[in-house]
């Protein structure tokens, strides 16, 4: 086991931690802590009065960290008030290195509750999980709680690799053995880091152990196999058991949702026995992921149909999934139900309902959410300045890029990318040029294709087309087939033919069924007068059987999303519409 980092303290002899002094003097000598320290924590031979006494002569720190002496009264330690203080008082760290600075001194700190109590607070979401390791660390024999504690802890850790070393040395090292507690931590960081070939070598121990029918450890087989992509290993263990329960089944949903087998999910979706709020917004959030935004809508009608109280997650997924069509209205009914819910407005919701409103192009109740929003992360900023960007509002988006460097989020890849997208759309060379090499200039600010398609784009809108294919060909990663395809358009725009044909060549080498490349260099040839050449891309595309794909619009009707695709049939009104279609031609004619 690799130790972990030694922040907060530094290791002392006779195996103690120390305080950090700094919390320590910072904390109120007032709080209702420090007094019930003081007053309650622990019991003296001594009358009270003596105990007064003495106080009077200390400092509050030193109260708490005073060392007896021949001339004080010996203090006996209670353990029931520091566990009473752990488990109802203690809420942060700051609160904990007090308490374990007491538990130090009064040697309470060697007695196995004391500890462990300690050491679980610290592997908590709310603890400090290298205080955490430095408790365990210098516990000199573990019990099985202990050790359960610490794995857990390091598995819900950004470190979640340390978990299956520390269970590695309890395997080997250790006279505690471990039991079925034990295991679904370390499945979970074999989950968390995606090794699930791995993890099928602890499956098989489970096996041999019997222990393959305790719901605790399938639940984190089932998950750990589902969420890496091993879909047929999952469902065979899923279907290995005859008492799946909802985590099980919602394991798998998931599962399958992403790695794009949604028809699967949703199949196993309606065989669920029972469904609870994160089965709803699991499979809500399944097709938004696969871009099945029409039957995430659906989904949810249903939910409201069932009288099902939607949770964070799944308003989330409606809300880009309003965003993705368009459907300013659905998206304006789920903002108006976080509202009156309760919901709480943290990065993940805010963010998402400024998204929604900027790809609906409600720009300015986009803008009014942001700029009322009291949790404002560097997402909230990114949305909106590309939300500017993408509406048209160049100059504004520019605006609030430089209202961003001044604040205390420091700008990102994406921040970049939204200034950088504002400037194509209004053609400001220059200034997407200053911002390109301002990149360049921050390390921490990793450029990638899509900020140099950026830029390719724009020059080539603007006619600079040599200086385009010289930035494609300086660019320190490979081109994509995107990327060559702005050259082509900037090229076919501008008549082109030669470098055209080199780009078209490209984007086909890159992605041989894309349609958009042989149709776009026939119509350049054509457009230069190379008639029998320009038949040449479509004949190709007959050969390898490529079909133009249709074109598609959505429109919003009363709240409900209709998809239209060029020459299709299927929608439910199909002859209505192509009626009054006709209607409108002959108007047209007679009008002339």
């Amino acid at each position: 086991m690799k130790p972990r980092g030694q922040a907060g303290g530094s290791q002392t002899s006779g195996g103690k931690i120390p305080v950090n002094r700094r919390s320590h003097r910072a904390f109120s000598s007032s709080s209702p802590l420090r007094l019930f320290l003081i007053h309650g924590g622990s019991r003296t031979v001594t009358p009270h009065s003596a105990r007064s006494k003495s106080k009077s002569k200390m400092t509050p720190c030193e109260t708490c960290c005073h060392s007896a002496s021949p001339s004080t009264p010996t203090l006996v330690p209670d353990p029931h008030h520091y566990l009473a203080l752990l488990d109802k008082r203690c809420a942060t760290m700051r609160d904990l290195r007090i308490l374990h600075a007491q538990l130090v001194k009064t040697g309470l700190s060697r007695r196995t509750l004391p500890a462990s109590r300690a050491l679980a607070f610290c592997a908590s979401p709310s603890g400090d999980i290298d205080y955490a390791w430095r408790l365990f660390s210098r516990t000199r024999r573990p019990n099985l709680f202990i050790w359960n504690t610490m794995i857990r802890g390091l598995s819900r850790s950004s470190t979640p690799e340390d978990a299956i070393s520390l269970f590695i040395d309890m395997l080997v090292g250790s006279p505690i053995e471990p039991q079925r507690l034990t295991y679904p931590s370390v499945f979970k960081a074999y989950s968390q880091l995606g090794l699930a070939r791995s993890g099928a070598q602890l499956h098989g121990r489970i096996v041999k152990l019997g222990l393959q029918d305790d719901p605790f450890i399938r639940n984190t087989v089932v998950h750990m196999y589902a969420h890496c992509g091993f879909l047929e290993e999952a469902r065979l263990v899923f279907d290995g058991s005859s008492d799946c329960d909802v985590v099980a089944w919602n394991s798998m949903i998931m599962g399958l949702a992403k790695w794009g087998e949604i028809d699967e999910a949703r199949r196993l979706f309606d065989q669920a026995p029972l469904r609870n709020a994160i089965t709803w917004s699991s499979m809500t959030s399944g097709y938004v992921r696969n871009g099945r935004f029409v039957d995430a809508m659906k989904l949810f009608e249903e939910m409201q149909e069932r009288g099902i109280e939607p949770n964070e997650f799944t308003l989330v997924s409606l809300l880009n999934a309003s965003a993705h069509l368009g459907a300013l209205k659905q998206g304006q009914w789920v903002h108006e139900y976080i509202k009156k819910s309760g919901t709480q407005l943290n990065l993940i919701v805010n963010t998402a309902i400024i998204d929604m409103y900027c790809r609906c192009g409600s720009i300015g109740k986009a803008y009014q959410v942001f700029r009322v929003a009291t949790k404002k992360g560097l997402s909230c900023w990114n949305s909106m300045i590309l939300g500017l960007a993408r509406n048209g509002y160049a100059e504004e988006a520019i605006g609030l890029f430089s209202q961003l460097e001044s604040s205390d989020f420091k700008p990102d890849e994406v921040s970049f990318l939204g200034v950088l997208t504002a400037c194509n759309h209004a053609g400001f060379i220059d200034e997407a040029t200053k911002y390109l090499l301002l990149m360049m200039e921050r390390p921490e600010v990793k450029l990638s294709i899509k900020h140099y398609s950026c830029m390719v784009d724009l020059l080539g809108r603007a006619g600079f087309l040599e200086e385009a294919e010289e930035l494609i060909r300086s660019m320190p990663m490979d081109p994509d087939a995107i990327i060559w395809g702005s050259l082509l358009s900037g090229s076919a725009n501008h008549g082109k033919a030669d470098m055209a044909e080199r780009a078209a060549k490209n984007m086909i080498k890159l992605d041989p069924n894309e349609s958009c490349a042989y149709v776009l260099m026939s119509n350049v040839l054509a457009g230069s007068n190379q008639h029998e050449e320009a038949l040449e891309p479509r004949f190709s595309m007959k050969m390898r059987k490529i079909e133009k794909e249709p074109g598609a619009s959505l429109i919003e009707v009363e709240g409900e999303v209709h998809e239209f695709v060029a020459g299709g049939r299927l929608h439910p009104r199909v002859e209505e519409i192509y009626c009054l279609l006709d209607e409108l031609r002959l108007i047209l004619q007679d009008v002339g």
